[in-house]
């Protein structure tokens, strides 16, 4: 698992007194404006712990670096250690932030509040859930919810192309998944499995990139996870594209997952944040606010779909009436 990655800068600050109007009243005038120059300088301090969805972290970790470049005093942890470990960490209190590519479980909900954690989910971007198979890959060009079925469910046996689909190799597929803990897996559970257990010679990660390393390295193999991920490995990867309820074959990017044509693996990611650690504590506060006024731009950056400006707009007015 990729480790946690702690971003740190620092800069220099430097202060301008500016003085007053001379005469009687130059000794008092001074004092009150270098009380201004120091309120109107003042840097926040502290440090902020987030942990989550690996799908999630890219956007968290260009916010977290656009941030600590206006705030080099305020330290920022971004993890990747899954949706579910995420939440883990949350309800123990570690982190005050928890990254997610699926929406809070019901039990999760039911953990934080047993622990009297308040939060409030914040919504960032859209990503396309991306099927990607080896570059040298052939024979696929398109797949069914069904056929993604019946490859990826466990039925006992070894899966071979020719299974799936007449005139496909009859080679073993191997399987490429976000692990047990990411959202990506529920997601994928919930909209392909539908609850059944995965293939059990599927390699498992919550590591996206050794997902990425997996399927550039064997020819038949398949994988998934989110589309920024793709897009960053799109010269050694293909991208399948999956057929929606209307018939038609779509590839996952900006106009498709916007639209919710690249269906059903279209979804929104989020961020939860502590209720506790925006009213008492300014740093997060501060954080929150940059990363819905900086998120269009920067989940874009990144390679994952804004939503539009008026969903950040009507958070921050969430985000304002918390402080």
């Amino acid at each position: 698992m990729k480790p946690v990655k702690v971003l740190t800068l620092s800069a220099l600050l430097g202060s301008a007194l500016v003085l007053g109007a001379c005469g009687n009243d130059a000794q008092s005038d001074t004092g009150e404006n270098t009380e201004q120059a120091e309120s109107g300088d003042a840097q926040l301090q502290g440090q902020i712990a987030i942990d989550g969805s690996s799908t999630v972290f890219p956007i968290m970790e260009a916010v977290s670096e656009e941030f600590m470049m206006e705030q080099p005093d305020v330290q920022v942890t971004v993890g990747l250690s899954g949706t579910g470990g995420g939440f883990e960490k949350f309800i123990a209190g570690e982190t005050q932030m928890s990254n997610a590519s699926r929406p809070i479980k019901e039990e999760e909900a039911a953990a934080l509040k047993e622990a009297g954690v308040e939060f409030t989910e914040f919504q960032l971007a859209y990503d396309g859930l991306s099927v990607v198979v080896n570059k040298d890959n052939d024979w696929v060009d398109q797949l069914t919810v069904d056929e993604l079925k019946k490859m990826w469910v466990d039925n006992g046996t070894a899966v071979k192309w020719s299974d799936i689909r007449e005139g496909w190799p009859e080679e073993e597929i191997k399987f490429y998944s976000p692990g047990t803990d990411s959202g990506t897996f529920d997601y994928f559970d919930e909209v392909i499995l539908d609850g059944a257990q995965i293939n059990k010679g599927a390699t498992l990660s919550e590591d996206d990139n050794v997902l990425v390393q997996g399927v550039t390295g064997e020819k038949n193999a398949i994988g998934y996870f989110g589309y920024a991920y793709y897009l960053e490995n799109k010269d050694n990867i293909k991208v399948v594209p999956i057929v929606n309820e209307e018939g038609k074959a779509v590839e996952p990017n900006a106009e498709t997952i916007e639209s919710g044509e690249y269906e059903p693996l279209s979804r929104p990611l989020f961020t939860y944040v502590s209720n506790a650690a925006i009213a008492e504590d300014e740093a997060t506060a501060g954080f929150v606010q940059f990363m819905l006024e900086n998120a269009s731009v920067l989940s874009e950056d990144v390679g994952y779909v804004s939503l539009p400006q008026e969903k950040y707009d009507e958070q921050l007015v969430t985000l304002e009436g918390l402080k």
